[in-house]
């Protein structure tokens, strides 16, 4: 007999999530993390911490620059060590939460590295060397992934960091270089930023945030660097040397010519993830990653029988929500529920100020396939609301079949633009018609009214001012 129904190796979002579902469906199941708390990257030095930063520093920004307008007078004082705290203890309280349900839903927590030790077994080789092999009729790979590397800029956590180190720095740079302009870069590039260092940005591609609708990343590199932020594009990195008090970077143009020296006093590298599936085992049951490391699935099962992936080993978008769910639908899946995922509705979102939140097609996709569309786009500066909070800057658009209407896409920018987006998601999950959302009223005033006068946008009724 099987030691449990189920062995989660990951205790991220999705390993918990998944632990906890199978928990709730009635299932005997562990899930295996060896980080002394749950919750993976995302929890512990990823989403979460540098959300708590991204707050702290825009507060911090807002009380130098922008309160003064409003009729509040103060003079800021940065405490760097409370605002390291109060992120810390957050994360703190999470992980507890996450280790409550565990308890609730009797899911066993093994603490240790996992990998595949064969067909329905698991080895768990914990902290301090000992190893138990355990069986299980289901098995689910959820663990993740790491910051990839870069040849020539050797990251030691001291003056060249990762998202993990540049999420605990001791002091305020005078300066930063960040490599690589996707989100996770712009974003803790920004919290330094507001908090008083000098950031140039260095990006192999000739745009920022690859993949992002063209129109909004012009418009948020524009606000950055308003911002203060400096971007050196179609720009290659080709070595760095750390120093005790600084790192001196070296990069040429990807078109060709001379090589520059760049120095700051800390490098973050951020140009990218990569999955998390070497030492797992698994060529112990068959299982043979692509060339870059993930796994290839149909509905989450792998070529070996009753194993499974979910997450950032597999492919798609790096984002947990996206594991949350694969996890939630793979064990529906085992337990013989339809479970299910609808990748054309998963939201993504970049947590700098203005933020910026997108989910479906981009113009550039739609051209690409063929399909004719309809634009409707409204400005956050005709939005009452926004006006009269002092922000107004940026836009929502909505993309919809010209024939059908149906919503393609939407790509907003502006502040708290991450808590509108869910409603566009709904409609979509429902297939709507932009003149579903055009005809459905909205509070006023709201900067959610944007949303609504988009979608009028459509077919050219929109009408606040």
């Amino acid at each position: 007999m099987a030691d449990y129904d189920l062995i989660i190796i990951g205790g991220g979002p999705g390993g918990y999530n998944g632990a906890i579902r199978a928990g709730q469906l009635g299932l005997k199941v562990a899930c295996v993390e060896m980080r002394e708390t749950l919750g993976g990257t995302c929890l512990n030095v990823g989403c979460i911490p540098s959300k708590s930063l991204l707050h702290a520093s825009e507060m911090f920004d807002l009380a130098n620059k922008d309160f003064a307008g409003l009729g509040i007078e103060v003079t800021p004082k940065l405490n760097l060590p409370t605002m390291m705290k109060q992120k810390t203890d957050s994360v703190g309280q999470l992980t507890k939460g996450i280790e409550f349900l565990f308890k609730k839903n009797k899911v066993d927590w093994l603490k240790g590295a996992g990998r595949l030790a064969g067909p329905g077994k698991v080895e768990v080789i914990a902290a301090d060397g000992s190893k138990a092999i355990l069986e299980a009729k289901s098995i689910i790979i959820a663990s993740g992934s790491r910051p990839s590397p870069l040849p020539g800029v050797a990251v030691d956590q001291q003056r060249i960091v990762d998202s993990t180190g540049a999420l605990a720095l001791p002091e305020v740079p005078g300066s930063m270089i960040v490599i690589g302009a996707g989100v996770i870069g712009l974003e803790l590039g920004s919290v330094w930023r507001r908090l008083g260092a000098k950031v140039t940005v260095v990006e192999f591609l000739d745009r920022i945030t690859p993949g992002l609708d063209q129109e909004t990343a012009k418009t948020l590199q524009r606000s950055l660097t308003r911002q203060g932020m400096a971007f050196k594009l179609s720009a290659k990195v080709t070595g760095a040397t750390a120093r005790p008090d600084g790192v001196d970077l070296t990069v040429e143009p990807v078109a060709g010519g001379a090589s520059e020296t760049l120095s700051a006093d800390y490098v973050l590298l951020a140009i990218g993830r990569q999955p998390v599936t070497d030492h797992l085992g698994l060529e112990t049951v068959g299982i043979v990653p692509d060339k870059r490391g993930f796994i290839e699935t149909d509905h989450f099962a792998t070529s070996a029988p009753g194993v499974y992936a979910v997450g950032d080993v597999t492919h798609g978008l790096m984002l947990a929500h996206k594991a949350e769910d694969e996890a939630v639908a793979c064990v529906e899946i085992i337990t013989g529920r339809a479970g299910h995922v609808n990748y054309d509705v998963i939201p993504n979102v970049i947590y700098t100020f203005p933020e910026v939140a997108c989910v479906g097609k981009t113009e550039e996709e739609l051209k690409a396939e063929g399909v004719a569309y309809k634009v409707g786009k409204f400005a956050f500066t005709a939005n009452s609301r926004a006006k009269v909070n002092h922000e107004a800057e940026g836009f929502v658009k909505v993309l919809a079949d010209a024939a059908t209407d149906r919503i393609l896409g939407v790509h907003m920018i502006g502040p708290d633009v991450s808590e509108m987006i869910g409603e566009y998601c709904v409609a979509m999950e429902f297939s709507a018609a932009s003149e579903d959302v055009a005809r459905t009223c909205h509070p006023h005033p709201t900067r959610s009214e944007a949303l609504r006068q988009a979608a009028m946008g459509v077919e050219g009724w929109t009408m606040q001012s």
